[in-house]
C-alpha cells in the first residue's frame, strides 16, 4: 500500500470530507479522490461512503491497521533523523496534565536554570499525543500518566522502540464534589459508581473506557465530555456538580470544592512514566536522569 494513499484515506475519514482532507492535505480534491480510488483498486474493496463520507466496514478494518502504520513511519524517519543531526539547544516536552507534577516541574526549572542559552518548552496534551510526539521528533521527551495495577508499566503503542521507567506511583481517587453523600467515605469500589454521573475527559483524568475495563463492567456512561487538558477546569467542573472523575489523589488536593476519595478496589494507582527516543538529545538525557530520583518505581 502506499503510504500517501493511506495517508489520505485517513485524512478523509478523520474530515468526513473529501475537500476538507484535501486543504489539509494541500492537495487539490481530485487528487484526494484519486488517491482514494487507486487504494480502493488496490484493497479490492470500497473504503469509504460518498454520502454521507464514511468509512465502510472495509474502511474501519483499514483504518485499524492505518493509524499505526504510518506512526511507525514517522517513527521510523525521525529515528533516522537523530542520527545525523541534533539539536543541542533545544528540549520540548510534551507532558500529559496528571504527568506534571511540582517534582516534574522543578526538575525542568533545574535544567533550565544550568543551561541558560537552552529553549525549554513544555506542552500539555494527552497521553496518545505526547507518545506521539516523543516517538515523531516533535519531542524530545514526553511525560505520560494512566491508570495501572501496582509496578505495571503504562499501555504503550508499540511504535517504536522507546526508553521508558516510571517516576512517580501513588494512590488513584474518585474525585467528587465537596457536598456528594460520598464525601466522606474513606475508600470506594469502583464497580459501585458505575451508574454514577461522569465527566469523560481522556486528556486530563483516566479515560471512562479504562475505568470501565479495570472495573469489568458496563456503565460509566459520560453526561459531560470534557475536551482539554487543563487539570484546573475539570475540577471546577467536578466541584459544581458536572460529574465524577478518577486522577492521582495528590493533584486535587487543596482545590476548592473537590474531595479525593481513594479507590478501594479494584487496586490501582497513578503512574508517571517518562518516555524519550533510545538515542535522546543531550538536553532530553540530562532531564532523564534528573527525574529518575524523584521516586523509586518499578
Amino acid at each position: 500500500m502506499d503510504p500517501q494513499q493511506l495517508r489520505t484515506f485517513v485524512a478523509v475519514v478523520d474530515h468526513s470530507s473529501f475537500s476538507a482532507a484535501a486543504r489539509a492535505l494541500g492537495f487539490t480534491q481530485s487528487a484526494v479522490s484519486q488517491h482514494i480510488a487507486a487504494l480502493e483498486a488496490d484493497v479490492e474493496a470500497p473504503l469509504v461512503t460518498r454520502r454521507p463520507v464514511a468509512p465502510t466496514e472495509a474502511g474501519a478494518r483499514l483504518l485499524e491497521h492505518a493509524r499505526p502504520l504510518l506512526l511507525r513511519l514517522d517513527a521510523a524517519r525521525a529515528d533516522l533523523g537523530r542520527l545525523r543531526r541534533a539539536r543541542p539547544g533545544r528540549l520540548a516536552v510534551a507532558c500529559t496534565p496528571g504527568a506534571l507534577t511540582p517534582a516534574v516541574a522543578a526538575a525542568v526549572a533545574r535544567v533550565r536554570t544550568a543551561s541558560p542559552r537552552l529553549a525549554v518548552s513544555v506542552r500539555a496534551c494527552g497521553r496518545d499525543e505526547a507518545v506521539e510526539a516523543a516517538l515523531t521528533g516533535a519531542a524530545d521527551l514526553a511525560l505520560a500518566d494512566g491508570a495501572v495495577a501496582p509496578s505495571d508499566p503504562l499501555p504503550l503503542p508499540e511504535a517504536a522502540p522507546l526508553t521508558a521507567f516510571g517516576i512517580a506511583q501513588e494512590p488513584l481517587a474518585v474525585l467528587l464534589p465537596a457536598g456528594h453523600p460520598l464525601a466522606g467515605r474513606p475508600g470506594l469500589r469502583l464497580a459501585d459508581l458505575a451508574a454514577a454521573r461522569w465527566i469523560d475527559a481522556p486528556d486530563a483524568a483516566v479515560p471512562l473506557e479504562e475505568l470501565r475495563a479495570a472495573a469489568r463492567t458496563d456503565g460509566f456512561g459520560p453526561q459531560l465530555a470534557y475536551a482539554g487538558a487543563d487539570f484546573r477546569g475539570l475540577c471546577a467542573l467536578v466541584a459544581a456538580g458536572g460529574g465524577l472523575a478518577a486522577a492521582a489523589r495528590e493533584a486535587a488536593r487543596g482545590v476548592p470544592g473537590v474531595v479525593a476519595v481513594p479507590l478501594s478496589a479494584p487496586r490501582l494507582v497513578h503512574r508517571v512514566e517518562v518516555l524519550h527516543p533510545r538515542t535522546p538529545t543531550a538536553p532530553a538525557a540530562g532531564l532523564a536522569e534528573a527525574l529518575r530520583p524523584v521516586a523509586a518505581v518499578g
